[in-house]
């Protein structure tokens, strides 16, 4: 039996299945306690966090075999990893391995961002072999039905799309209600105009037919859904800058706003949210960022793409992205999407997969321990400890990438050592600093005691 089989089958024929529901009426849910257990906290805080909006559980009620976790201000701050096929290139096979390899380093949820063929059979094969949450952008697929073209969509296309993968066990949507056809002027300045591709979609959508973007007027609609299945809404950023020159505008905030609004009419329906934030912010202005979209959207869980600190590194963007990341988690950001090598230049290989999670990951441990969450040093404290004690195997072990750590430091030494002496090949046996450093502290006191006697 699956980990959620029996959980969800003593709750059938509840009006509203979301957690934020069960929550809202007092209702500790298995996924609560699951939770609750592995960031070491109270279930009752849990629960109370869950029913005030600032923490979700995505959880759709068809993904059986998650392992729940939890996202919010107050909880270790998570990453995802964004996979799936394009019409270039990669096929199913390849991106089950990128799911696998995401999870293997870290990696909280994963996204299906499929833009190719067999869109419905690789994300079931995904949702099916993920214990993480799994997200999507389902705009993708309906833009698919319409052969690429946006003047064609219509919101039954829109909303069938939505509920056929909420049935297939989907657990969060970006969905980019908050682009709205007043705020499109508003690009027409910009150095890349709209970068996120459902809310330029959306844009061609509603110049077209010059209409109001139908998943905002239809936002009741989609709050059914997600009831129904307990899908957590990722309102999507759609005006978001996309370079330097275009972070924190009159485009991105009128979005915002409006996605604060939205907000509160999900959780007026006790649908789970969170807020995606922008994607390229000049280090000085990630934490005004974070800092407004707590206040403009009331706390709900913040999701952001990097930030990337920088546009000079294509190549490098992992890293620009993890040094914004780290300072968007230390000021509030609840979850992180990586950013692989190959942002801007192409999709991800398995190497870029890895690279980006463990570039994310680092971040994101860094804003734990910024924000003193509790036991987020513990594991700093402990690799120091051996290190000092030359207990390698023990780095190894408490290391993010055991492999590559071991590797790095057996590679240097050839036959001529044994692997575990008390030096590295960079200091050597007689210029390490921790080697002549043990014992110091008995030597120092035993000349103080030496000095106190005379």
């Amino acid at each position: 039996m699956s980990l959620r089989e029996s959980w969800i089958r003593s709750r059938q024929g509840d009006p509203n299945r979301s957690q934020m529901y069960y929550a809202r009426q007092g209702i500790l849910t298995e996924e609560m306690k699951y939770v609750a257990s592995r960031e070491n906290l109270c279930p009752e805080y849990i629960r109370a966090e869950v029913a005030s909006g600032r923490m979700i559980i995505p959880a759709n009620i068809r993904h059986l075999n998650l392992e729940p976790i939890a996202i919010g201000i107050d909880v270790r701050c998570k990453i995802n990893a964004n996979i799936g096929n394009s019409a270039l290139s990669s096929d199913m096979a390849t991106e089950l391995k990128k799911l696998r390899t995401a999870l293997k380093f870290g990696a909280d949820t994963v996204m299906d961002l499929s833009t190719g063929s067999d869109l419905n059979e690789t994300r079931q094969a995904m949702i099916e072999a993920s214990p993480a949450p799994v997200g999507t952008v389902p705009i993708y697929q309906a833009l698919e039905e319409v052969e690429g073209h946006p003047e064609d969509l219509t919101p039954d296309l829109m909303f069938q799309v939505i509920e056929h993968q909420a049935q297939q066990g989907v657990d969060y949507m970006t969905l980019h209600a908050g682009v709205l056809l007043e705020h499109l002027p508003l690009v027409k300045n910009r150095t890349t105009g709209i970068v996120s591709r459902g809310g330029a979609i959306l844009a061609q959508w509603c110049l077209a037919h010059r209409k109001q973007n139908f998943l905002y007027e239809q936002f009741d609609r989609l709050l059914a859904i997600c009831q129904k299945y307990d899908v957590t809404i990722s309102l999507g950023d759609g005006l978001r800058p996309g370079c330097l020159a275009d972070a924190s505008d009159e485009a991105q905030f009128a979005e915002l706003k409006t996605l604060g609004e939205l907000t509160l009419k999900a959780w007026a329906e006790d649908v789970q949210v969170m807020v995606e934030g922008p994607g390229h912010v000049p280090l000085d202005q990630i934490p005004m960022n974070v800092q407004k979209q707590i206040e403009i959207c009331h706390g709900a869980p913040f999701y952001v793409l990097g930030p990337l600190v920088t546009d000079v590194a294509p190549g490098y963007d992992h890293i620009t992205s993890a040094i914004g990341a780290a300072v968007a988690g230390q000021y509030g950001a609840a979850m992180i999407c990586y950013v692989t090598p190959r942002e801007h230049l192409g999709l991800p290989t398995l190497e870029d997969v890895k690279q980006g999670v463990i570039a994310s990951k680092i971040a994101a441990h860094a804003a734990d321990v910024a924000r003193h969450r509790t036991g987020a040093r513990d594991r700093d404290d402990a690799i120091s400890r051996a290190r000092f004690l030359f207990d390698w195997e023990k780095q190894f072990e408490l290391s993010l990438d055991p492999e590559h750590a071991r590797s790095l430091h057996d590679e240097s030494f050839g036959d001529k050592y044994f692997k575990g002496v008390d030096f590295c090949s960079m200091c050597g046996p007689k210029f390490c600093s921790m080697k002549l450093s043990h014992g110091l502290e008995k030597k120092i006191d035993d000349r103080t005691k030496k000095n106190t006697a005379s």
